[in-house]
């Protein structure tokens, strides 16, 4: 097999440290990328790495004491190579030794005789093709080279895998080939998308949540804050423009509901259908879940519970409607505080303002949404003007709570029955601020924290997307199997995307080193090794090779006016 030209010869290292590289006197040193996929061919095995450090290197202090002038191009050129040179860490990720042959790409029944027009290709190999994890170290010497469109589809595959449900999120740095994750691995876990703000995390996640609807891997109930992902938003950049929601890439397969049915049809949404809570939906859980926001007390929160134990589902509309002489004659029954009840309903007055809130409704609107999702339906659920944070914690955990127990009930139905009819299909919830539900103090009062822990157990998991990963719990980061993360800053959130990941501190430094727009480090579960992406566009092209051809922009002037609603209905 011809693997180019050699890059470097490794000259020292270790397992656990990684391995060092002296660049050979040809190779220029800006060519090399933190994040770079680079092969090791060792005596008999063959080494996946990735880049995580680049440095200079002398022969000589005395080199470094008198440099050469800028001028001297030929003094420059003579210590090139001996007296000064580059070197580069590599860690190795993967090993692959073969027993006899090598894994043989082929198109057609055909070997290629070029690296282009891999679209198709479908990879026959012997049974002794086995990427394994990296259990030793190539000898000194040992060759460095580029890693050939070969190598990656040895270890990312591609994505019309007719054995796998493969789905592109990117390509790597420096050349044109797929980087695709296992989308059946991937909803195995609890997963997340990481990045500061303006980094990309909103046209991160409708890639993922488009290619698991286009793959059929599983059902989503999408929680959209922002009206980002269901019908048209705002695109980035300095020129006003619009890209398309799933709803209208996937129309058949996904439904809008909204909580503000006033801004959803200014929007312009179609077929959109009204969502509404009541007050009996409403447990002591989801109240403490949303303290802060409502300034309770603990004293509050402790009579909450006196009174649910009291009137039931009912609480609450019991409660609105108590007067003082109610209230203090119901403390002298029940050994409430009457200062902390007073207070818990002057507080919760503030659920009135929410306009999906009803005191009854007329049919139970959260078991339509489970209707939806049993007929393999994908839900939107739009907030409009309702994307404040005590609205958006306060329905997010309502819903997810009483779906997730019907999930249980499925999930123990089909265990016992054993019958493949009975088998849930499994469920991703997407959720946004997601440090707002799973930090240490809250965890414990969210469905969140428990569906994290849980691992696919009753066959639902979360798609967490957050700005501040440093602010989830440990134990729940330690738990999330894939994470597709764009460029941090805050050493508290590099530190915590790594919680759980064992070679993690090697990695920092790529991680550190993003650009700010459309690149990513994806590691975990879903992937075989932790890789570097330009991530996707997300624009008229990925509509045509997900299979949307009918795209069709709306003139400026529409397009302008359902901004400056949307920016109304958001308060600008």
């Amino acid at each position: 097999m011809n693997l180019g030209q050699p890059l470097g010869s490794v000259t020292q290292g270790s397992l656990s440290e990684g391995l060092e590289v002296r660049l050979h006197p040809d190779v220029l040193v800006e060519d090399m990328r933190v994040g770079k996929f680079l092969v090791v061919e060792g005596i008999k095995s063959r080494f996946f790495c990735m880049l995580t450090d680049v440095s200079l290197g002398t022969s000589s202090p005395r080199i470094v004491a008198n440099p050469p002038l800028p001028s001297d191009d030929f003094m420059r050129e003579v210590l090139a190579g001996s007296g000064t040179y580059g070197t580069i860490d590599l860690t190795p990720m993967l090993m692959f030794t073969p027993e006899s042959e090598e894994p043989v790409f082929k198109k057609n029944g055909k070997e290629p005789n070029s690296v282009s027009g891999l679209g198709s290709f479908q990879a026959q190999s012997s049974s002794n093709m086995e990427l394994l994890p990296v259990k030793t170290i190539p000898s000194h010497f040992s060759q460095v080279y580029d890693a050939s469109e070969r190598d990656f589809r040895a270890v990312f595959g591609w994505e019309d895998d007719p054995q796998k449900r493969n789905f592109a999120i990117g390509q790597p740095l420096d050349m044109d080939v797929p980087i695709c994750i296992d989308l059946d691995r991937f909803v195995e876990r609890s997963n997340g998308v990481f990045g500061k703000s303006g980094t990309g995390k909103s046209f991160l996640t409708r890639l993922l949540l488009s290619g698991i609807i286009r793959k059929q891997a599983a059902v989503n109930l999408i929680f959209d804050m922002h009206s980002e992902y269901g019908w048209e938003a705002v695109s980035e950049g300095k020129q006003f423009s619009t890209v398309k929601g799933l709803r209208q890439l996937f129309p058949g397969k996904v439904q809008v509901y909204t909580l503000d049915p006033a801004s959803t049809k200014r929007r312009g949404v179609r077929d959109a259908q009204d969502l509404y809570l009541s007050y009996d939906q409403i447990e002591v859980e989801d109240i403490m879940l949303v303290r802060n926001e409502l300034n309770l007390s603990e004293a509050s929160l402790e009579n909450a519970i006196i009174l649910r134990n009291e009137f039931g589902k009912s609480w609450i509309t019991q409660l609105l409607a108590m007067g003082n002489e109610e209230i203090e004659m119901f403390c002298q029954e029940k050994r409430g505080n009457k200062s902390s009840i007073m207070a818990l309903q002057r507080k919760l007055i503030r659920l009135e303002d929410l306009k999906y809130m009803r005191t009854t409704c007329p049919h139970n609107y959260i078991d339509k949404i489970l209707a939806s999702l049993d007929a393999g339906k994908h839900v939107v659920i739009e907030f409009g003007s309702q994307s404040n944070m005590l609205s958006y914690m306060l329905a997010t955990n309502t819903i997810s709570r009483r779906i997730h127990q019907s999930y249980v009930h499925k999930a123990e139905k089909f265990l016992q029955s054993k019958n493949p009819c009975d088998r849930p299909h499994p469920l991703v919830i997407t959720i946004e601020e997601a440090h707002r539900f799973l930090d240490p103090a809250t965890v414990k009062q969210t469905i969140f924290g428990i569906i994290a822990r849980e691992m696919r157990k009753y066959f639902v998991t979360l798609l967490v997307v957050d700005q501040r990963p440093s602010g989830i719990d440990n134990e729940v980061m330690s738990q999330i199997g894939t994470r597709i993360t764009a460029l941090l800053n805050d050493e508290k959130d590099i530190e915590a995307i790594f919680t759980g990941v064992s070679g993690g501190q090697a990695l920092r430094s790529v991680l550190a080193k993003l650009d700010s727009k459309q690149q990513a480090l994806i590691l975990g579960h879903a992937v075989p090794m932790p890789v570097v992406v330009r991530t996707r566009p997300y624009d008229q092209t990925f509509y045509t090779e997900i299979g949307d051809v009918a795209w069709e922009e709306k003139p400026d002037e529409e397009v302008f006016a359902a901004a400056q609603l949307a920016q109304a209905d958001l308060g600008f």
